[in-house]
């Protein structure tokens, strides 16, 4: 009877299973809609495979459905409460919510993000996100409910005792966000040095851009190119270029060279590189030129208001 009872369950087990890897390919593919579609049966029918639930909770949060996110991360931390990783997700889905809904709502769940964040830390000294969250937490809330620079300041240097690249991109962050732009260069300069990823070259190029010292700017973009070879990087350091009026020549290359090497990874649309291009050449006054390309990134998207009125201005040279 036990034989037969397995024979008959076994294509059903194996149906199941499949399912799951079905959702665990469409969330790694990004498709986090249909991931969540292929889930939610499957939960429903395997409450406690709490992988699933996770992946299901995972799929929502990446669609902005912070209740369903959050009501399933609640779900794990009462299965597993001394798993670190499921408190920093349930804090981070409550912190998103927080963030959606009016500033009386979300007073109301900031101690529960809080606390979910604290317990993830406490329960894993290893744990980087949650630091990350914990810094950016006490940074960004008014001192009045908590926030508070020297706690931030706490967690960054937790950071930098895990992953030193880590620290130095939570300090340069925290000086940033308190207007301490020299400080948050310094720390940004560190992170380059010891890491040197995308992310830190990306942090430094962005403090100069809001500091307007496009020359900086370009310099580190130039860096990052060379040690990532990323043709994106061709499209900044035109964007740069036109948006100040400065490097005229460089800019119009490197957007020729971001256009030539396109592909869709790349991540800005080429009608914007078109757009960048018309904006150099109305910096120099070639008006045909600037109507050339203004009406190349036009054809890409009809509907931009931007690229309109930009033309509208290039009529008027």
């Amino acid at each position: 009877m036990r034989v037969l009872l397995f024979l008959v369950l076994f294509p059903i087990l194996i149906f199941g299973q499949s399912s799951f890897d079905d959702a665990k390919q469409l969330y790694a593919n990004k498709d986090y809609k249909k991931a969540a579609e292929v889930l939610e049966p499957f939960v429903v029918k395997n409450p406690n495979h709490l992988e699933a639930v996770e992946l299901y909770g995972d799929a929502n949060a990446q669609q902005s459905k912070w209740d369903t996110a959050i009501t399933h991360y609640k779900f794990l931390i009462s299965e597993g409460p001394e798993n670190a990783n499921y408190h920093y997700k349930y804090g981070g889905a409550l912190g998103m919510k927080a963030l959606s809904i009016s500033k009386i709502r979300a007073l109301g769940i900031i101690g529960e993000v809080k606390a979910a964040f604290l317990k993830a830390a406490e329960l894993d000294p290893t744990h980087i996100d949650t630091r990350w969250a914990l810094v950016e937490l006490y940074m960004q809330l008014p001192g009045i409910i908590g926030g508070s620079k020297s706690k931030s300041l706490k967690y960054a240097q937790e950071l930098e005792t895990l992953s030193t690249v880590d620290g130095y991109l939570a300090k340069g962050y925290i000086y940033e966000y308190d207007n301490e732009p020299e400080l948050a260069e310094t720390y940004y300069k560190l992170a380059i040095s010891v890491g040197g990823s995308v992310t830190c070259y990306d942090k430094l190029i962005t403090l100069y851009e809001k500091e307007g010292r496009p020359q900086e700017a370009i310099s580190v973009m130039e860096a990052a190119h060379i040690k990532h070879q990323r043709n994106a990087l061709h499209y900044q350091i035109g964007k740069v270029c036109a948006e100040y009026n400065v490097q005229l020549e460089k800019g119009a290359y490197c957007l020729q060279v971001y256009l030539k090497q396109y592909s869709v990874q790349d991540g800005v649309p080429k009608a914007w590189a078109y757009y960048r291009l018309a904006q150099i050449y109305k910096h120099q006054k070639d008006k045909s030129k600037a109507l050339k390309y203004i009406n190349k990134a036009i054809s890409e998207l009809p509907d931009s208001a931007v690229f309109t009125s930009e033309k509208q201005e290039i009529n008027n040279l």
